[in-house]
């Protein structure tokens, strides 16, 4: 399948494969692969020239099912397809759990054409509902906790002060144990009591990229100290419309996570990244609205990885692998992304942890009937697939 007349055919119907919105190959029996579409660039994480000199086996567990939907389909000059099917590889990374769709055309009947449907966002997006009625569980924890519990904590607080005055240095020092472990609790309420402020939020046009610097600036003489933080911007991106104090939360939160993963490794590195990415929407629910989200913003580190065990749940309350972690760090990163209409999620695997947030853009505000200009407060996310701005 390497004569000119071939060529040709494989170029022509590349230009009909390039506008599906889904990851497309041509390959032959051996699994060589003759063509990959942008979007499949984007899902093996190779350019389109590296990967025509490869095999599917050098990405995909030669067991997989995808070998045998190629054989078939070539051996029958017809269409299958299987759903459900786990690509995860050293290569690939985890959780690719795809539908796969494999045919042929009569004009190339040595060469299957596999398109790729990826269902891990789907999967992500309910997720992220999942993470968000725990946020609510968590919610009425706290209002029960601050109602129940700060009033006895103070008694037992105030009692061992009393205590304290007039007892012995041995004592003192379990007096001195119970209102420390009296504040810890309290700071822990504190801490979950965040998840129950329903107010608004109060939004405008942000720079990412300068949340991000100003994140970078904090870590640097804190808990990053002394660890390599790398940028690759998108310096084109649009402004997000969000809370800058609540982004700069999230993201330090991220970024102190990522360092303690890295602390024991011994050439410890953390990029941060932006990018455009077009074509992932979300259906608001109780609306009919589709809304964007194309802004991604990462956190990667060359850590241990999140243990198996936990990554379906972490950004679950109380979810942690920190010995003395309360588990909700990750869980108010969730809320207040979910809360600005994005989505969170984590991939991980031994040697490299990255943390993807997507959020809507800023539309371009409307000018109202007799007005030269549209105020600030009309911005509203987009619901479509925008132009970049």
């Amino acid at each position: 399948m390497t004569n000119s007349s071939t060529d040709r055919r494989v170029t022509d119907a590349a230009r009909i494969l390039g506008g599906l919105p889904h990851p497309v190959i041509v390959c032959d029996g051996d699994g060589l692969l003759h063509y990959a579409n942008s979007d499949a660039e984007l899902f093996f994480s190779a350019s389109q020239s590296y990967l025509m000199r490869r095999r599917l086996q050098d990405f995909v567990p030669a067991d997989s099912p995808l070998f045998s939907l190629i054989r078939m389909a070539l051996d029958g000059q017809a269409r299958f397809s299987e759903y459900r099917v786990d690509l995860s590889s050293p290569r690939l990374g985890q959780e690719r759990v795809v539908d796969l769709y494999v045919s042929t055309v009569p004009e190339l009947p040595d060469l299957a054409i596999v398109m790729i449907q990826m269902r891990s966002i789907a999967e992500k997006m309910d997720r992220q509902l999942t993470h968000r009625s725990a946020a609510r569980t968590v919610t009425g924890l706290a209002a029960m906790l601050a109602h129940e519990i700060r009033n006895p904590i103070s008694g037992i607080k105030g009692a061992a002060q009393l205590l304290a005055s007039s007892a012995s240095d041995e004592d003192r020092v379990l007096t001195r144990i119970i209102q420390e472990e009296s504040d810890r609790i309290v700071k822990l309420v504190d801490r979950m009591e965040v998840f129950s402020d329903q107010r608004p939020i109060e939004r405008s046009a942000v720079n990412i990229h300068s949340v991000l610097e100003y994140v970078k600036t904090i870590a640097a003489s804190g808990v990053a100290r002394g660890i390599p933080v790398h940028e690759q911007y998108d310096p084109s991106l649009p402004p997000v419309f969000a809370n800058r104090d609540q982004l700069v939360q999230v993201f330090l939160n991220l970024v102190k996570n990522a360092s303690e993963a890295v602390s024991r490794v011994e050439d410890p590195q953390i990029t941060l990244t932006t990018a455009f990415r077009p074509g992932v929407r979300l259906t608001i629910p109780g609306t009919s609205d589709r809304v964007s989200l194309p802004m991604e913003f990462t956190v990667e580190d060359n850590g241990p990885g999140v243990p198996d065990d936990i990554r379906q749940n972490i950004f679950d309350p109380f979810v942690t692998t920190k010995p003395s972690g309360s588990g909700l760090g990750l869980a108010l990163v969730a809320k207040i992304i979910g809360d600005h209409g994005g989505v969170i999620e984590c991939d991980s695997q031994p040697g490299h942890t990255i943390f993807r947030v997507l959020m809507p853009t800023l539309k371009k505000p409307r000018k109202e009937p007799g007005s030269a200009r549209a105020t600030g407060s009309q911005h509203a996310f987009a619901g479509s697939d925008e132009e970049r701005e």
